[in-house]
């Protein structure tokens, strides 16, 4: 069966398209796309073409997600690749790579191909699992990273805890940039961060809560960059929050280093002021910090110093959150409200359509090596349509994810993914939507 999307505006930042424009789709690929297709397949074979009309509604690339925690295995109360999938697929992504934290680590080609296995089994969306860069993710010894990439890893992290020694980082860099796999770097001092459980500042202060400098991500960041300056290799920098940290990225692109980096939604929709009601929804690592650091988040993407929005989607049973501000864990269930917090930077005047989607789709699948993010004939037909004006409301008791633990539970939101569709299969469809 063939499908047929017509009347959308056709946003595809690897083709520069900003069109309305009609998109046919085939045995799971793109094997059309322009203005006057929906009048060729009515006058030839409308009876074997499925045609979805989207007028008002924005088509994309389907969106990728590079940093997502799924839990499985050992965390399964929290989340499965099952059920994180399908709040991929809900929150409009097609494709999501997740961290190895899981239990045991995935610093083996064994739990490499169990996440893969059950991404198969689930059958939603494109899961890409990322190994760990040091053994049990202890930062001691190098796990196999040719092993890990034969299994199917796209990139390494010990991402939760930072690499604290310089020379494992540099020899980390060096091995993985020989298999064209992407570091990506949880920047992080603990021994400036340690026992710190919010930013550090006035809020902290007032609250009683232990700080957490905003040096204690800058410093990491410079050393990583500095070390892949020193190896010419290549570092992709996790979860930006601070000014610094962007301004020391801006600063190593200028001069040619191959540095990428992410922030994620919390970091430029919220601050550290918010927390004066001790919600543990709102514990992060990275933490929440000032005005002034959002303020520089977005200066940021603006200006193509961070190149991906990545949700960092951190489930939780309520276990783990529904306990005092200390004990509690780290992290937000992000899938399912990203895009939705992303289009925000459209309504500022922070980002353009095209400049968000290339954030969300094509710049995540550069920086891992996927052959995704382009509505280009021959691609994948993975898609996102967005419906841009559709008003609604945070509900975690209807999230896919088992992870409820979200600070904008109550939050009224505008535009949402109402179709989403991988390998030319839908996937996920809004009730509304009539296909």
């Amino acid at each position: 069966m063939k499908i047929l999307l017509t009347g959308a505006k056709i946003i595809d930042p690897a083709q520069k398209i900003d069109a309305d424009m009609d998109v046919l789709l085939e045995n799971g690929k793109i094997v059309k796309i322009g203005s006057d297709l929906l009048k060729s397949v009515k006058s030839k074979d409308s009876e074997k073409v499925k045609i979805i009309e989207l007028a008002g509604m924005v088509l994309t690339p389907g969106l990728i997600d590079m940093h997502t925690h799924l839990r499985e295995p050992g965390f399964e109360y929290k989340e499965t690749v099952a059920s994180g999938a399908a709040a991929a697929v809900a929150g409009g992504f097609t494709s999501i790579a997740c961290m190895p934290n899981t239990s045991p680590i995935n610093d083996n080609r064994s739990i490499t191909e169990f996440i893969r296995r059950k991404a198969a089994e689930a059958d939603l969306a494109n899961v890409y699992p990322i190994g760990a860069i040091s053994k049990n993710s202890e930062g001691s010894q190098l796990t196999e990273f040719w092993d890990l990439k034969d299994a199917g890893v796209v990139a390494l992290s010990d991402d939760g805890k930072p690499v604290m020694d310089a020379a494992l980082m540099r020899r980390a860099m060096e091995y993985a940039f020989s298999l064209e796999l992407p570091i990506i770097s949880h920047c992080e001092d603990i021994n400036l961060s340690g026992g710190g459980l919010m930013n550090e500042g006035y809020y902290s202060t007032i609250l009683g809560l232990g700080g957490i400098p905003s040096i204690a991500e800058e410093a990491m960041v410079a050393r990583d960059i500095l070390i892949a300056e020193f190896t010419k290799t290549c570092v992709h920098i996790a979860h930006v929050s601070t000014e610094g940290s962007v301004r020391l990225v801006r600063e190593a692109k200028k001069r040619g280093l191959r540095v990428t980096a992410e922030t994620a939604p919390h970091y430029f929709t919220l601050t550290d002021e918010y927390l004066q009601g001790y919600d543990t929804n709102l514990k992060v690592n990275p933490p929440l910090r000032s005005t002034q650091d959002v303020a520089a988040i977005k200066e940021g993407l603006a200006d193509g110093t961070l190149d991906v929005i990545a949700c960092d989607h951190a489930p939780h049973g309520r276990t783990d959150k529904e306990l005092e501000f200390e004990y509690a864990d780290n992290g937000i269930s992000g899938l399912e409200t990203s895009l939705a917090l992303s289009l925000n930077l459209i309504k500022e005047e922070v980002l353009s359509w095209p400049e968000l989607i290339a954030k969300m789709s094509p710049n995540p699948a550069r920086i891992l090596n996927l052959s995704k993010g382009t509505l280009q004939v021959g691609a994948d037909a993975d898609i996102t349509v967005i419906d841009p004006q559709l008003k609604w409301t945070v509900d975690v008791k209807t999230f896919r994810s088992r992870g409820k633990n979200s600070p904008f539970h109550g939050r009224k939101m505008q535009g949402k993914a109402i179709l989403t569709i991988v390998g030319g299969e839908i996937k996920y469809v809004l009730p509304s939507l009539k296909v």
